[in-house]
């Protein structure tokens, strides 16, 4: 899973994407509006974290061009002031919630997870294929009750795959999810992943269709 960072401080930027990175994301950063909206128009990102307050184009700004461009990912807005008409100007231009600064970490990770989930569709907290449990809450994995340790990848691999069962997703969604925007991209590393969580979980939960990519069934 692939989350945009776009604040202009960088003490809390570099917060963010620590907190971020622990909870399984790859993470992606922006510092001013022009950098957030080039990244948001050319990368495919699960969710994004929009400062309001951002130089060079403000993030109520970036938010309208990403929408009216057709780009539908989940945003949370950060805004420094209690004001409720910054609020609502985040949220007519599209934001999908809203946190204000300061704020605590665990309940912005909290209110991201609860973005991503509703836009897979999946309404319960965690995702679980047969034996197999995702918990985002916590980035762990178990199997028949047993915790399976995964590497970072591994696990963005499992997750993104996890959260849009019964889809066939294409090694090109999987490669612009599970990996950063200045990471060396290879598809092919993709297969060394996806053997690695059937030899951990099970040969059955990741399905390989033929010349269209990967699925995790519904059950």
């Amino acid at each position: 899973m692939r989350v945009l960072v776009a604040e202009d401080e960088p003490r809390l930027t570099l917060q963010l994407e620590r907190a971020l990175a622990a909870a399984g994301y790859a993470v992606d950063t922006a510092y001013d509006g022009d950098r957030a909206h080039q990244l948001g128009e050319a990368e495919d990102y699960d969710a994004v974290v929009l400062d309001l307050g951002l130089p060079r184009l403000d993030g109520v700004s970036v938010l309208r061009r990403w929408r009216a461009a057709g780009r539908t990912m989940p945003v949370l807005v950060l805004t420094a002031r209690d004001g409720w008409s910054e609020k609502v100007a985040g949220l007519d231009a599209g934001a999908d919630d809203y946190v204000t600064k300061p704020f605590n970490t665990e309940e912005l990770l909290a209110r991201l997870r609860a973005l991503i989930r509703r836009a897979a569709g999946q309404a319960d907290p965690v995702v679980r294929v047969g034996a197999v449990v995702l918990d985002p809450r916590g980035a762990t994995v178990t199997r028949d009750g047993e915790a399976v340790p995964l590497t970072a990848h591994e696990y963005r691999v499992l997750a993104y795959l996890m959260l849009h069962k019964g889809k066939v997703v294409s090694r090109a969604e999987l490669t612009e999810h599970v990996y950063t925007q200045d990471f060396d991209r290879d598809s092919n590393t993709l297969e060394v992943f996806v053997g690695r969580l059937r030899r951990k979980l099970g040969a059955g939960l990741i399905e390989t269709v033929r010349g269209l990519g990967y699925r995790v069934p519904e059950a």
